[in-house]
């Protein structure tokens, strides 16, 4: 297992996590990303593989330098502002969060243990034995 932890901003991530992937000779379904997520209320989690990239541009870039949209994604929920202006919505996603510390630390503890999750059920799935006939 290997955390990459990208030095790029999550707009051009796929820079990053494309060449790390092949270094690493992962298949794309090992492949897991943490992301905001506008389409979820604030403090709700969820987990899918591939989908749409809802103009994320870090999915985007992700996409690009993968190959594909099809990684595993814990999608953490941030909300959306009142207005679809895309000016609007980039301040949001790019600002602190309104909510108290206590709800926000809450939304991370909630994404960290959906991300334990999948890793140890990624990690029990590569330790089964192979029965060969």
């Amino acid at each position: 297992m290997a955390i990459l932890r990208p030095q790029t901003y999550m707009n051009e991530a796929g820079r990053a996590v494309g060449p790390a992937r092949g270094s690493f000779k992962l298949p794309l379904d090992r492949v897991l990303v943490i992301h905001d997520e506008i389409d979820l209320p604030f403090g709700e989690v969820r987990t899918r593989t591939g989908g749409g990239l809802a103009g994320h541009n870090g999915l985007k870039s992700l996409r690009r330098g993968l190959g594909s949209p099809d990684f595993v994604r814990v999608r953490v929920g941030v909300g959306r502002p009142d207005s679809t202006d895309p000016e609007i919505v980039s301040r949001y996603v790019l600002s602190r969060f309104a909510e108290p510390p206590d709800e926000v630390r809450k939304l991370i503890s909630s994404a960290a243990g959906e991300v334990d999750r999948l890793v140890e059920e990624i990690v029990a799935e590569e330790s089964e034995p192979i029965v060969v006939d």
